[in-house]
């Protein structure tokens, strides 16, 4: 039913500087397989195998991730070194790779507006890659979650997880209506509130699935925080207009875009998914 997916990818991951001068933030390992991997691998167990890459300057090695390296591969051709390759290859079987350039960094809102040419009119999902989102053996992914209750609701799905108070003001924050313990009805957003004027410590998180309205919606939309066309005004109109739902997901998120949520997300996948290969 939601075939594709969108990944802002166009950033400059300054705080992971000197790292990212020359690395994507995107392709930064998590153990032994990149942030963006990872991400489409949660996309495709969703259903999403067209992959829609909006990217920017020096981002290469995504693309060059996701193809065949005819060098290496024949110089491990026949050895055990070849079953690493297993899960890439898997990707590269089952999906397609699409990429644009945003030609200016104008905020998350501008960057999903630069993608709508590869998404066309059809509802999709959005994966923010530094935002590692890992669910037990038996539990669906967090995309797949999402995309059950896109089926149920028709709407467009944000994922919130609680944040403390004191971290609230890096989110954008939800205010809704409880339908059931993790699903709320948005009825309002605010992108960064300070703590003390936050309706609720229920912070979204980059996981969304999009109706093509939101494209219409963005390119009326006036530039807001930090003067970016933020995802958060758009998808708030979204919310007055009709309807938004935001779901509390089941699984564990890790904030790869700072360096303790990075740390603390590799441990993690050593510990539990690579060990146990």
């Amino acid at each position: 039913m939601i075939s594709k997916c969108l990944y802002p990818v166009a950033g400059y991951g300054t705080r992971f500087l000197p790292a990212t001068k020359s690395i994507p933030k995107e392709m930064l390992p998590v153990v032994d397989k990149p942030l963006i991997h990872y991400a489409v691998e949660e996309a495709m167990s969703a259903g999403m195998i067209n992959n829609a890459f909006v990217t920017g300057r020096g981002k290469y090695s995504i693309s060059d991730h996701f193809d065949i390296s005819y060098e290496m591969e024949n110089e491990i051709s026949g050895t055990g070194k070849e079953e690493k390759l297993k899960e890439i290859r898997e990707l590269l079987a089952n999906c397609t790779f699409t990429y644009t350039r945003q030609k200016q960094m104008k905020g998350l809102g501008h960057a999903v507006l630069t993608g709508e040419n590869m998404i066309g009119d059809q509802a999709f999902g959005v994966i923010l890659a530094d935002d590692l989102c890992i669910t037990e053996p038996d539990e669906d992914s967090v995309m797949k979650q999402m995309v059950g209750l896109y089926k149920q609701f028709r709407c467009s799905i944000i994922a919130i997880e609680e944040v403390p108070r004191e971290n609230i003001s890096s989110y954008g924050v939800i205010d809704g209506e409880m339908i059931s313990d993790n699903i709320f009805r948005v009825k309002d957003m605010v992108e960064k509130p300070p703590a003390d004027k936050a309706p609720s410590n229920l912070a979204v998180i980059g996981r969304y699935i999009l109706t093509p309205d939101i494209f219409d919606l963005l390119r009326d939309t006036q530039p807001g925080t930090g003067g970016e066309i933020q995802l958060t005004d758009a998808i708030k109109a979204q919310a007055k207009n009709g309807c938004v739902m935001a779901y509390k997901f089941k699984g564990r998120r890790f904030d790869c875009g700072s360096v303790e949520g990075f740390v603390e997300a590799t441990n993690y996948c050593y510990e539990n998914i690579y060990k146990k290969k």
